[in-house]
């Protein structure tokens, strides 16, 4: 089968993974209304092309929080890569250092932060984190990504409590027995029937984070924070009076409230709002370089690929990671010439026309 474009590794991984597989990466909430929104959002935007630029050299390499990266798309948190390849995390993580770009490493992940550090060792890595009921679960995990050199935390902040995702629960969705959320291994072992929910005991999630705990971070670690899962301004102006470096525009691919806007609509207010004191990025829906290209000139200094990526794992492993990437890459570098953007920082907004469709 000829790889052209994302949705031929979507094809293949329908194909190859199994249905329970398939549905727990696919899921969305609800109505999945929020999930499709992502990706139709991106129709509804045109491009306004500029000609006789001189395109004949083009650069797509930028930076995140001061750190030069290959072109602004990065790996986003998914949880258990092991379910589509069974090297999981580490081809993710060997994949992203081969592009020179960023992955953001789940809490979920069935590979451990050591393990995945231990396989890319030059790679540029954020480490997503969750509070707990217990912090000391949360602490000890940023006192271990500390140590191994990730370079800011990812703080996920819209799943009080997990979105109710119809087919999982129809699959009675778990961890296979050979696999687990390796970042937990054996912390859970004085519950040893605990009800599981992805991997770990059911209520361990803490419903009562708020601002306060973004402070609490702040107070016990010196990486940069990184808000992930804003889709206001008004919750983008907090996030910068409470001193974070960075923002996620983020509706955690459609799987938590669904109703909620597409993420790539949310981004304009945001990044007006913020007027720069703090760098805003994006993830939902990406899936060509044209949405790419959409992105940054709305404002968004990267953004970062979910589902596609499990998509390249179920294919080919490492290699087909690269294979999405390098096909994102390419296709943004055409976009960008064929609009007469020469750099990233050519791209605003002067490029953008909302369509009435």
């Amino acid at each position: 089968m000829s790889m052209v474009c994302l949705s031929d590794f979507e094809e293949y991984a329908k194909q190859y993974l199994s249905k329970t597989t398939w549905d727990y990466y696919e899921a969305g909430a609800d109505d999945c209304c929020t999930r499709d929104d992502n990706l139709q959002a991106y129709k509804r935007i045109r491009l306004r092309p500029r000609i006789l630029r001189d395109v004949s050299l083009n650069d797509t390499r930028t930076t995140v929080l001061g750190t030069e990266i290959s072109f602004p798309v990065g790996i986003a948190p998914t949880a258990f890569h092991c379910l589509a390849w069974h090297e999981g995390e580490l081809a993710t993580a060997r994949a992203t250092e081969a592009l020179n770009t960023c992955y953001i490493a789940s809490t979920y992940a069935t590979c451990s932060v050591e393990e995945i550090a231990a396989a890319a060792p030059n790679g540029y890595r954020w480490f997503q984190l969750y509070l707990y009921r217990d912090r000391k679960l949360s602490e000890q995990i940023i006192r271990r990504v500390e140590a191994l050199g990730y370079k800011a935390l990812v703080f996920t902040v819209d799943v009080p409590y997990t979105g109710k995702r119809r087919n999982d629960i129809r699959n009675k969705f778990k961890l296979p027995p050979h696999l687990k959320v390796k970042n937990f291994e054996g912390m859970f072992q004085e519950q040893a029937s605990f009800q599981e929910e992805y991997g770990i005991p059911a209520n361990t999630l803490d419903p009562s984070i708020s601002w306060k705990d973004v402070c609490w971070l702040q107070s016990i670690s010196q990486l940069p924070i990184i808000i992930k899962g804003i889709l206001t301004k008004e919750d983008a102006e907090l996030a910068v009076e409470h001193g974070v470096q960075g923002i996620i525009v983020s509706n955690h691919g459609g799987r938590q409230l669904d109703g909620g806007p597409a993420t790539i609509d949310c981004l304009s207010e945001i990044v007006d709002v913020v007027q720069g004191r703090v760098e805003v990025y994006m993830d939902g829906g990406i899936r060509t370089g044209n949405d790419v290209l959409k992105a940054v000139a709305l404002g968004a200094k990267c953004v970062f690929i979910g589902r596609p990526a499990i998509w390249g794992l179920a294919y080919k492993g490492e290699e087909g990671v690269r294979e999405i990437l390098q096909i994102l890459h390419d296709e943004f570098r055409l976009s960008m010439a064929l609009s007469g953007c020469r750099n990233v920082a050519e791209i605003n907004r002067n490029l953008i026309q909302f369509s009435r469709l």
